[in-house]
């Protein structure tokens, strides 16, 4: 356990596709041991099995009652705290899309509704025969929408505070039934007054009394926040939260929901400020939350480094050798090599970006003919040498190390489609665009086919990474999502040859000048985190 602090753990997202095994859960909860970490949240919105809901969880890999057991018996065995991390408010599209459950609109769940209640007790009740913990993370939170659906046609218009302080109170009274302590994230207590921002508030500010009045006694909020670089901003917002509660728990993030490799650089440099932040206002709970947005594309072991570099810093060493060489004793793989899994979104390094670039996935998915984010490449990045160089390191530990050579080979993968794709949508404009039709033959005779080759291999290769780690389900998402790249890839070579051939006249996408791909926003790319807003543009 790290000092100063009486929780210090993780949550691991089981709910954006991936659900990880019980054995690689396992043989993560004994690398956080050795690390220092005591406690874990499993964080699963409908990915665990509720009694008397077949609909919850279907077809998604959730975890049996059994499943759930074994796991915290394992976890309890090693002194490892394990926490249930659900939702009870929104963040349930999953769960609501098969009608069984009320629903207030998006995915929030319709409050004041006898059945939604009904669901949460059964919730509970089953949870309480799997987890020692007398704590259950409920979620509440970024139910944007509440009440402006089926709940305003019902009730009429009200406020969110009243809507929350109501559900939360009935939930509360679940929780107590079951003799469990509550924990929800505490956005929704700042957004309502603060232009739906919650992060992003600057200074210590008054909290509203009648948002103070909404905070139920029994329940403990937890700050989220992976966002800043400064201590200020962090200690500035744990006092906000003070105000609603006299105990409050702190969540930073291992940022490894950005695309299919971490940030484990980025990870350090946010979490190092906030847990100074943490130890100065003597918050006690501290979580390191690992989030899998839009389809996990990113393995949690890809993010080790950063997990122990926290870890070690919230107890005080921050000699980075001694860092490195007990990283090397826990997993034995060398510090620095396991950073290299950082490199591919490197290529293009943005002083000026709130979020860290992550081109391995928006320009992975950029296509090549509705190529809106071409405008991010800029000439003076040579990234077909960049990716070549990476990639051959990435091959290099892989073969070094037998264990976790899996994530580094895929990552080299991930390089070789890199080195060919980043650049080729730009370069095809660009041949089109000068009416130089022999670099569009050349291009669609060998970039369009090698990218395609290297997607088809980085294909096995990240599917062999994912069953090492996770349930089958969810990777159909992946497999589409794959597979449709390389089926538009062969389209888009075989359009270049008809006009290079003369069978067709144009190609239309071509001849729409490129715009700046945020609006009229003055700035340049960051960052693209969801599938649907890289390559899907009808949407």
């Amino acid at each position: 356990m790290a000092k100063k602090f009486e929780r210090f753990g993780v949550m691991i997202d089981m709910s954006r596709n991936a659900v990880m095994t019980v054995e690689s859960l396992k043989q993560y909860f004994i690398l956080l041991k050795k690390m220092g970490y005591n406690s874990v949240m499993l964080y699963t919105e409908d990915t665990y099995e509720v009694e008397g809901e077949p609909y919850f969880g279907y077809m998604r890999g959730r975890y049996s009652i059994a499943e759930m057991q074994e796991l915290d018996e394992y976890a309890s065995n090693m002194g490892i705290e394990l926490i249930p991390c659900i939702q009870t408010l929104a963040h349930l599209n999953q769960a609501l899309r098969w009608g069984t459950i009320p629903v207030d609109c998006n995915d929030i769940m319709l409050t004041d509704d006898e059945k939604v209640y009904d669901l949460i007790d059964r919730m509970f009740k089953t949870l309480k025969k799997c987890f020692k913990s007398s704590y259950i993370h409920i979620g509440m939170d970024e139910a944007h929408m509440l009440g402006r659906g089926k709940h305003l046609d019902i009730h009429g218009y009200e406020s969110t505070n009243e809507i929350i302080k109501r559900h939360l109170a009935v939930v509360c009274d679940i929780a107590k039934k079951y003799d469990y302590v509550p924990i929800i994230w505490s956005d929704m207590y700042f957004r309502s007054w603060n232009n739906g921002q919650y992060c992003f508030i600057e200074g210590e500010k008054k909290v509203p009394q009648e948002v103070v009045d909404a905070m139920h006694p029994d329940v403990i909020p937890v700050y989220w926040d992976y966002y800043s670089k400064e201590e200020k901003h962090y200690s500035d917002m744990i006092k906000n939260h003070k105000q609603i509660s006299k105990n409050v728990w702190f969540a930073g993030g291992a940022w490894g929901w950005h695309g299919f490799t971490p940030f484990n650089g980025h990870t350090i440099e946010t979490s190092v400020p906030a847990i100074d932040a943490c130890k100065n206002n003597k918050i006690k709970n501290v979580f390191i939350t690992m989030w899998g947005n839009d389809g996990c594309e990113s393995s949690n072991y890809a993010l080790l480094p950063s997990l122990l570099y926290i870890a070690e810093y919230a107890k005080g060493n921050t000699d980075e050798e001694k860092i490195k060489a007990k990283f090397k004793r826990i997993t034995g793989v060398d510090y620095d090599d396991f950073m290299l899994l950082d490199k591919p979104n490197q290529v293009d390094m943005r002083t000026n970006c709130k979020l860290p670039p992550n081109p391995v996935k928006y320009m992975y998915y950029s296509d090549y003919f509705s190529d809106f984010l071409d405008v991010t490449v800029r000439d003076d990045v040579n990234a077909y040498d960049y990716y070549d160089d990476v990639a051959k390191k990435l091959y290099a530990v892989a073969k070094k190390t037998r264990k976790y050579g899996y994530l580094f080979d895929a990552a080299a993968k991930m390089c070789d489609v890199m080195k060919y794709k980043y650049e080729l949508g730009k370069k095809t404009r660009a041949a089109y665009e000068n009416g130089d039709k022999a670099t569009l033959e050349r291009l669609a005779k060998t970039d369009y086919v090698e990218v395609a080759k290297a997607m088809h291999k980085f294909g096995l290769a990240f599917e062999k990474q994912w069953y090492k780690e996770n349930k089958p389900q969810g990777f159909d998402v992946q497999d589409h999502r794959i597979g449709g790249l390389i089926r538009r890839t062969e389209a888009c070579r075989k359009r270049l040859l008809d006009y290079v051939a003369g069978r067709v006249d144009s190609i239309p996408e071509y001849e729409e000048k490129l715009l700046n791909a945020y609006g009229n926003e003055p700035r340049s790319i960051e960052s693209f985190k969801v599938y649907s807003t890289v390559n899907v543009i009808s949407h």
